[in-house]
This record gives C-alpha cells, sequence and structure tokens, in this order.
C-alpha cells in the first residue's frame, strides 16, 4: 500500500512539473504584448537596439543585465511605474499583462547565451513569482472596517 502510494505521489508531482513548465514558456499574448509595447526600444531580442533607441538620450538596457541586477518584484515595479525614461505601464496594463512583460524580459535575457547554473531553474522562479502569494496567504491589503450609519 505504501508503494502504491509513493508511486501515487511521484506521478502527480511529475505531472506537477509538466504543467508547471508548460505554463512558464512565451505565448503568442506574450509576445503580441511585447511587439505592441517594448520592440520600438528593446529590440527583438531584449538587447536595447530596438528601432527607437538611438533617438532616445539614454541607453535602453540589455535585459541580459537587467535580470542579473535586479529581483522579479523589481522588473515588475520597473514595468508598472516607469523608471528613467521608460513609460508606465500601470495602470494602462492590467496585473496579468504586467507579469508577461515581466516573464518576457526574463525569457529573452536567455536566448543565445550560455546560462548560469542557478538560470537553468528560473522558470520555477517565475512560476513562483507569478502566484499572487500576498492573496494566497490572506496578507493582502486589510479589509477595510464596515461603515457605521450616519445620524438621520
Amino acid at each position: 500500500m505504501i508503494l502504491e502510494n509513493s508511486k501515487f505521489i511521484s506521478r502527480c508531482a511529475i505531472v506537477f512539473m509538466i504543467a508547471l513548465v508548460m505554463s512558464c514558456s512565451r505565448s503568442e499574448r506574450m509576445e503580441a504584448l511585447y511587439a505592441e509595447r517594448c520592440l520600438n526600444c528593446h529590440g527583438l531580442t531584449g538587447k536595447g537596439d530596438g528601432r527607437l533607441a538611438a533617438l532616445l538620450p539614454v541607453l535602453v538596457p540589455d535585459f541580459r543585465d537587467t535580470v542579473a541586477r535586479e529581483s522579479t518584484g523589481r522588473i515588475l515595479r520597473i514595468i508598472a511605474k516607469g523608471s528613467g525614461i521608460m513609460p508606465a505601464y500601470d495602470p494602462a496594463l492590467t496585473p496579468a499583462q504586467i507579469n508577461d512583460m515581466m516573464r518576457m524580459v526574463r525569457f529573452l535575457s536567455r536566448e543565445g547565451r550560455d546560462l548560469a547554473w542557478w538560470e537553468k531553474y528560473d522558470f520555477l522562479v517565475v512560476a513562483h513569482c507569478s502566484i499572487p502569494w500576498d492573496t494566497v496567504l490572506g496578507y493582502g491589503e486589510p479589509p477595510e472596517p464596515p461603515q457605521q450609519p450616519g445620524p438621520d
């Protein structure tokens, strides 16, 4: 019985990992969003060589440098709130779209180069960081106190 349970658990873990890996890949939605919002400055590969980059007063960052230097949370904040000449995309984009943009930054940062050992498992970090842990764990903003009825 114990052996059967461990086989079942192993199979569930494998299915979970496959689902996790598949959900952490690039999608057409992400590609379209990147083409619409990022391509002109950041370029096809995220190196900061888009067709408008040469016209800007500052260098556009290479995503490889950004991912090496910044946390996932910081990348999300840069996309949402803007930084330097980069515009803020919140509230123009939904939180899910901003998350897709962050994932695209991470995907492009890995293309065409040898990965560091930690980057080989980066899809797990991206998946973990895609979960709204504050909400899941109940750490979100405290509920508003009930309003007291005013005097009539």
